[in-house]
């Protein structure tokens, strides 16, 4: 059993010199005295926060994780200095300690379990503990509701994404929709005033046999250039005109996307009366159209399902929080979600395929690559090149999210990942986004988050282990 420090000798420490002799010899009874050798971890931030450390002797070090890098925040042999879980005072205090205690040379402490110093706390100094709980618990608040803000402005970002990328198919399937009812109405009439004039089967099976062809022909590639199809439509243009065609130069361009040329008309005028000449070639040219409008529908169509499945897997819909995952299913879903903001960027893709999947909270690291690409979008503020590099790094899965920006000046890189710390104008940013990242890769995922930056070079690395979480 470790030894025990005397209430006189507890009364000698800054922290409890104001107690009353039955205070200290309550705390006393519950404290121990424990001797930790130079260059031990006492406790680190992933840990539980079991206990209330004080210095007796020795030096310590207390640091933080930030950028992917141990920054030290104190240094000190002051006697009575103290660490640990001295949030216990709380209601629902922080499950963790809030960051790493190791011993420079031999150190001892005086350890009190933080249940009892958070009853000591509140049982003594009731008004001191409501203000400190009120200044505790305000800072929280104002941070879960900035935190809060973020990720609303991401999924605000993320929406209009959304929303942008969908609006283009479903306009260019409402436009063919709507051109298909007008060409099919024209079809219907075709067909009635060819049937009025008593067109015979053989004719009409010609009709119908060039018909099929042209579709045909339009499944296969294309190969007329952009000038040799307009020379077509002007060549076709000019011999529908000829021949008394209305609408010749409307008619003109499905017949040449189908491949009918001059060949094809005048076999179809030679199968008809000349006063149905007409109306054979509009049935001919709403047929070849129907069937690009049809194709158009389905590329519409199958655009706004693959935005969908984008958008069901960027969310991780139907699926439980931890699972095993590739990482490029999310980094590529958050392109698509993101690809109003990248029109003038060119996306460059380094992926090592070969990577294992790895156990991971999958809708937190999509939050990750929301953030970091779209501050790569802004930094080079409509140009440039973002580049995704995948690979591994021993028993680590590298994700590098690069930008060809001006690059992170040093005193702001040193406090980036800071919260509430942000470059932007007021209004525009909240000084969370990298914040939230870090705590989704260090603490959630026990990874690390790194920065490296020069002017055109500009690179965030993000760092899971193959194993996953700690658990």
């Amino acid at each position: 059993m470790n030894a025990r420090l005397a209430p006189d000798a507890l009364r000698e420490l800054f922290l409890f010199e104001q107690l009353n002799d039955e205070q200290l010899a309550w705390l006393a009874e519950r404290g121990e005295v424990a001797g930790y050798p130079a260059g031990t971890t006492v406790h680190t931030a992933t840990q539980p926060a079991t206990c209330l450390f004080v210095l007796l002797e020795g030096t310590l070090s207390m640091s933080v994780r930030a950028g992917g890098s141990e920054i030290e925040i104190n240094r000190t042999d002051y006697r009575g200095t103290y660490a640990g879980a001295f949030f216990a005072y709380l209601d629902d205090p922080p499950r963790t300690y809030s960051g790493d205690l190791r011993t420079v040379t031999d150190c001892r402490f005086w350890v009190l379990p933080a249940a009892d110093f958070g009853r000591a706390v509140r049982e003594w100094f009731p008004m001191a503990t409501h203000l400190l709980k009120g200044f505790a618990l305000q800072g929280m608040s104002t941070r879960e509701m900035v935190s809060t803000r973020e990720r609303l402005v991401s999924l605000g970002t993320v929406t209009a994404g959304l929303t942008h990328e969908l609006n283009n198919p479903a306009a260019a399937a409402a436009r063919a929709t709507a051109t298909l009812n007008e060409r099919l109405a024209g079809l219907w009439d075709g067909l009635a005033a060819l049937a009025d004039g008593e067109l015979d089967a053989g004719r009409l099976a010609t009709l119908v046999d060039l018909a099929r062809r042209a579709v045909s022909r339009r499944a296969g590639p294309a190969s007329l250039s952009p000038l040799e199809a307009s020379d077509r439509e002007d060549e076709l243009g000019a011999w529908l005109q000829a021949h008394g065609v209305a609408g010749a130069w409307d008619l003109a361009p499905p017949l040449v996307a189908a491949g009918v040329d001059g060949a094809g008309l005048e076999g179809l005028a030679a199968s008809v009366p000349a006063g149905l000449l007409p109306h054979a070639v509009g049935v001919l040219a709403a047929t070849c159209e129907a069937g690009s409008l049809l194709e158009e529908l389905g590329d519409a169509s199958g655009r706004i399902s693959a935005l969908i499945a984008a958008a069901r897997q960027y969310t991780q819909m139907d699926r439980s929080p931890l699972q095993r995952l590739d990482v490029h299913d999310g980094l590529e879903s958050t392109l698509t979600m993101l690809g109003h903001r990248l029109g003038g960027v060119e996306v460059v893709r380094d992926y090592d395929r070969s990577l294992p999947e790895l156990p991971a909270y999958e809708g937190e690291l999509n939050q990750v690559w929301t953030n970091l690409i779209d501050n790569a979008a802004d930094a080079m503020d409509g140009g440039g090149t973002l580049t995704l590099r995948t690979c591994r790094d021993d028993d680590r899965l590298l994700v590098e999210v690069g930008d060809t920006g001006p690059g992170i000046p040093e005193p702001v890189r040193a406090r980036i990942f800071e919260p509430f710390y942000t470059t932007k104008p007021v209004g525009e940013g909240t000084g969370l986004g990298l914040d939230i990242c870090w705590r989704i890769v260090v603490r959630r995922h026990g990874g690390d988050l790194r920065v490296t930056s020069t002017p055109g070079d500009t690179r965030f690395q993000v760092l899971l282990a193959l194993a996953g979480p700690p658990r």
